[in-house]
């Protein structure tokens, strides 16, 4: 069973910064499409970034480049780097994985359809 571990959601200030961390267990395919989602309470879900296997990565416009998202395979932990936080940014950060062929990253990317999710981080950004 595939176990999500998220930490690093605070409250801060407009403009700071915050790495979200998401330690993975046992997920057993060799390959991965990874991602970061938020979502607001009242409001869809909303995809932040993904990674996947060769090493491609996609970002919502919302966050591209405030946020970056990168993977330690020998930690098997997902990160979320957040930059320039605004309070828009405030949301619940949930991560998701999903190692099946069934679809590609972007597709999972546009659609939300990952087979694993976490219960997420909670960050709070004050103006």
């Amino acid at each position: 069973q595939v176990r999500f571990v998220e930490s690093g959601g605070v409250s801060v200030q407009a403009g700071g910064s915050l790495r979200l961390s998401c330690e993975v267990s046992g997920y057993t395919y060799s390959t991965y499409c990874m991602g970061w989602w938020r979502q607001v309470p009242g409001n869809d879900r909303e995809v932040v970034a993904t990674i996947e296997t060769d090493g491609k990565i996609g970002y919502a416009e919302s966050v591209e480049g405030r946020f970056t998202i990168s993977r330690d395979s020998a930690k098997n932990t997902l990160y979320l780097e957040m930059g320039n936080l605004r309070p828009e940014d405030t949301a619940r950060y949930v991560c998701a994985a999903d190692g099946t062929a069934t679809m590609t990253c972007s597709r999972r990317r546009q659609t939300g359809a990952f087979g694993h999710w976490g219960q997420g981080t909670q960050v709070t950004v004050s103006s």
